[in-house]
């Protein structure tokens, strides 16, 4: 128990469970045990809307318990190791070794060190080799699987793509064969093998991979015949049925999101050569208006929430977005409760929907051209049409929105000063065209990404642009915009934004990276004052692998690391796409 010292740790409240609508169970009878983590402070991962579906789904269940555990602050991780205690469950206050798994939803390639610290924390031995029927499973989801070979070592099995249907397959499974597994009759690889067969399991153990003297997988083979050399990822075929988190729970302390989170959408019907999130969401699927409505009227009432976001990959190509809105603001104008939206495209602001987005809480418009220049959207294959964005700006500042933030990237395929000056330009655009409403210029933040050619992207065979490279472009636009008062610019760290390519197009040599940087101290690595990219430099001297390997180009016949995963959009479209774009 955490009792005894909650006085002494900041935010007790995140410690000690028993929000408003979360669940406590009776541990002991349960059958299955079953502890959830987002491998981040607790104010991020119960932001996360796939750990409220697993939790709900899996509590909803009679004989299984899921209680949630998070990263522990600093001061909180050093009373525990320094009095020699374990972390606990939320809940119950259960050790991990209590549990049958331990699921980790993995959010982001910079939470890898802190699934290993959360573990090391549990006392629960790191790899999967290492730990038999007496500990839990390990088991991995979420949208960073979609390349899980970087985290090999250290999981059980992997659930690819949406868990909603597949979670449950494997419960049921285990509840068949966990008093065998648990008396040691049936051993841990023939328990394995039965999850192996489940569509969307991926179990890594299974498999080796080899490489040339540069680092580049030369085969990636089954270790035993029968196994199957492609794994499926899984999805949802009907958002309207499916389940979704109710009752809503309600943190004592401020998260990051703090509000409902309405899911409207996923995938999406867009095809930007870079994005990702749309071969992890693959197909585009909607939720209808009706259950839209019906989702926020009760998901209102049980949280007492005063905002209702609906979020998905692109939400203004909703077809019944303008009504649904109209209909949201009918059913929530008596209870002060607002609304808010996510980048939205320019389009959505112009006919029906305009007059229902000025009625909205003016926080600010958020667009996302990601690149200045029209020469370079192409390239992106985005769809983004100038006039009619500025059309849409001009009529969102007569209606009384005062902020613009705009997201752009940097170190894009066939990038020339030009479009640096071009992200510029169209900013200070964006700014002075409010003042043919009337007033000053418009404050607008702009945000500036490095492009990282993720997996399963016609983008996928690029390299990623060098340090110094990034760093020049960094200056060189900071100098151009010391002047405009109006431009606020801000840059992810590059040094963050390459260790995320090298994880995120990595293969299942980066596990010994991985440990050695938890070894030397790496935790939180998504969070700037805690981030140390020496560390890492070490980590991969250690482990004898070149992290530049993974930054190059690659051949369009070459085997990546991830190409066992079908993810629904056919690698071939992927390549052919590619080639006639460098041919272009």
């Amino acid at each position: 128990m955490y009792d005894d010292i909650l006085l002494d740790i900041h935010k007790p409240a995140q410690y000690i469970g028993r929000e408003v609508n979360s669940v406590k169970k009776d541990f002991q009878p349960c059958k299955i045990k079953f502890v959830i983590s987002f491998p981040d402070l607790y104010e991020v991962g119960m932001s996360n809307l796939g750990l409220y579906i697993i939790y709900g789904i899996l509590n909803n269940i009679n004989d299984i318990v899921c209680e949630r555990v998070f990263s522990p602050q600093k001061d909180l991780e050093e009373l525990l190791r320094t009095q020699n205690r374990e972390i606990l469950s939320l809940e119950s206050q259960k050790r991990l070794r209590e549990f049958d798994f331990i699921g980790f939803s993995l959010g982001s390639e910079l939470c890898y060190t802190n699934v290993l610290n959360i573990l090391d924390l549990g006392r629960i031995p790191f790899k999967s080799e290492s730990r038999d029927h007496t500990y839990p499973l390990v088991i991995g989801g979420g949208p960073s699987t979609i390349n899980p070979e970087p985290m090999h070592e250290f999981f059980d099995i992997f659930c690819l793509g949406e868990a909603e249907d597949l979670i449950i397959e494997v419960m049921d499974l285990y509840r068949r064969y966990k008093d065998a597994y648990k008396q040691g009759s049936l051993s841990k690889q023939e328990l394995l093998n039965k999850f192996s067969q489940l569509e969307g399991v991926y179990v890594p153990s299974f498999y080796e991979a080899f490489h040339d003297e540069e680092g580049r997988v030369v085969e990636f083979r089954a270790k035993e015949a029968g196994t199957r050399l492609k794994i499926k990822k899984r999805i949802v075929g009907d958002l309207n049925s499916s389940y979704y988190p109710f009752p809503w729970m309600v943190p004592y302390i401020q998260i990051i999101h703090d509000r409902l989170n309405l899911e409207v959408m996923r995938g999406c019907p867009n095809q930007c050569r870079f994005c990702q999130a749309r071969s992890q969401y693959f197909p585009f699927r909607q939720r209808n208006k009706d259950n839209v409505l019906s989702l926020a009227d009760k998901l209102y009432k049980c949280s007492g929430y005063e905002e209702v976001a609906l979020t998905g990959l692109s939400v203004s190509d909703h077809p019944q977005l303008g009504q649904m809105l109209k209909e949201l603001i009918e059913l929530f104008e008596t209870k002060s409760v607002s609304l808010s939206l996510p980048s939205i495209k320019a389009k959505a602001l112009i006919g029906e929907i305009s007059a229902v987005i000025a009625s909205v809480k003016k926080t600010g418009l958020t667009f996302a051209p990601e690149a200045g220049s029209e020469r370079l959207r192409n390239i992106l294959r985005k769809d983004f049409n100038t006039e009619e964005f500025f059309a849409a700006l001009a009529q969102a500042y007569a209606s009384g929105y005062q902020h613009v933030k705009l997201y752009f990237m940097i170190g894009l395929p066939y990038e020339q000063q030009e479009d640096l000056d071009a992200i510029v330009d169209f900013s200070l655009a964006v700014s002075e065209l409010k003042r043919k409403s009337g007033s000053s210029a418009a404050g607008v933040n702009i945000s500036i990404n490095t492009l990282i050619p993720k997996p399963h992207t016609s983008f996928q065979w690029f390299g990623v642009e060098d340090l110094e490279s990034i760093k020049s472009k960094q200056e060189y636009l900071r100098e151009k915009t010391k002047k405009l008062r109006k431009l606020n610019l801000t840059f992810h760290n590059r040094y963050m934004s390459l260790l995320e390519g090298i994880l995120s197009r990595g293969d299942r040599r980066l596990s010994r990276v991985i440990f050695n940087a938890f070894k030397r101290g790496a935790k939180f690595d998504a969070w700037g004052e805690h981030f140390n990219f020496d560390i890492w430099l070490t980590a991969f001297k250690d482990a004898g692998v070149d992290p530049g390997s993974y930054l190059k180009a690659r051949g369009i016949n070459e085997i990546l690391p991830w190409d066992f995963v079908e993810i629904g959009v056919d690698k071939e479209l992927l390549a052919s796409d590619f080639s006639n774009l460098i041919k272009a």
